[in-house]
């Protein structure tokens, strides 16, 4: 398993929450997250299905999950390379929780209205 980047998590009330946060925080994380829920994706694959992110930032996103110990990316050795990337164990684990945002957003969140501009 990868090393994860927050050495520690309890360092008081509030913060397992924030340490877990920072997990999952980031434009495109989570949205990364709940693709890979459905099974492996190659990289062109995550970028079809976030296309407004850079491919840099999804690039950064994808490792940083990496470090995590979030997903696992395997490459492939042959011309042009395969990666492919998947949910680790650790990030299967999110499911519940990715998809209780999911059935959120559906009840709360009206598709391209911020909070901001629904106020």
């Amino acid at each position: 398993m990868a090393r994860p980047r927050h050495a520690c998590m309890d360092c008081s009330p509030g913060c397992v929450v924030e340490a877990t946060l920072s997990l999952i925080d980031g434009k495109w994380k989570g949205v990364v997250l709940h693709h890979l829920l459905s099974g492996t994706r190659r990289f062109s694959e995550l970028r079809r299905k976030v296309p407004n992110c850079t491919q840099r930032m999804l690039t950064n996103q994808l490792r940083e999950l990496e470090a995590d110990g979030l997903i696992h990316r395997e490459v492939f050795p042959q011309v042009p390379p395969r990666v492919e990337y998947s949910l680790t164990e650790r990030g299967r684990s999110l499911e519940p929780v990715l998809k209780a945002l999911k059935d959120w957003g559906d009840a709360h969140v009206v598709p391209g209205v911020t909070e901001r501009a629904a106020a």
